[in-house]
């Protein structure tokens, strides 16, 4: 998709022919399921309309994740890109689709952050070895180091719908209505699925109720 590389410049949505558009009356979910399937297929013209359904939500989030309009640009291209890139791997029975790209774009939002951590880190390193040192910061990263892979392990042990209300609440910053407007779901449901999830994740990780 030589056309895409390096920067991935908007797309107009009129330009997909008429036999590429969802059909009408179906669901988002399913919508964004069938092109990303058919964009893990390389159907260029699945990717544009999937690029312009999703990109400013992409964007929304990266934003959220790394607070700096210009970094979070620089994320949502790279994980559009990825997006391209690794459609395939795409598997509904993991989860929808929106929740899928959002996982992916959170990763990449979150490396960015850790990039930018690391950068500081190396820029203050000097200024740290010659004061003392208040607290163990060893032990701290340990800690912190255990604590997500706690976390990363609890997530695991919740069921795919579970998993993927958490990741849009938590991870996305989306409210439950919004939530159950990108699973096509009842807001009820998606509450439910919501406060089942947390509790499992208590549960699994031993934290006090």
């Amino acid at each position: 998709m030589s056309e895409r590389q390096g920067r991935i410049h908007p797309v107009d949505p009129t330009s997909a022919l008429p036999d590429d558009r969802p059909e009408p009356g179906r669901s988002e979910a399913a919508d964004l399921a069938d092109l990303l399937k058919r964009s893990g297929r390389g159907d260029q013209s699945a990717f544009a309309q999937l690029y312009d359904a999703v990109a400013a939500r992409v964007f929304g989030l990266a934003l959220r994740v790394v607070r700096d309009p210009a970094q979070a640009e620089e994320v949502c291209q790279e994980a559009l890109l990825d997006l391209w890139r690794t459609s395939a791997r795409y598997d509904p029975a993991r989860g929808t689709a929106i929740s899928w790209i959002f996982t992916l774009v959170h990763r990449k939002a979150v490396d960015r952050v850790r990039a930018a951590e690391a950068s500081t880190r190396r820029d203050t390193s000097y200024h740290h070895r010659n004061h003392p040192v208040e607290h163990d910061t060893t032990v701290e990263a340990v800690e912190a180091s255990f604590e997500a892979r706690r976390v990363r392990t609890a997530l695991e042990s919740l069921t795919p719908v579970q998993r993927e209300a958490l990741e849009l609440a938590y991870f996305g910053g989306y409210t439950h209505t919004e939530v159950a407007t990108m699973l096509d779901l009842p807001v009820g449901t998606a509450k439910t699925r919501i406060r089942d999830g947390l509790i499992r994740l208590r549960d699994t990780m031993g934290v006090g109720a």
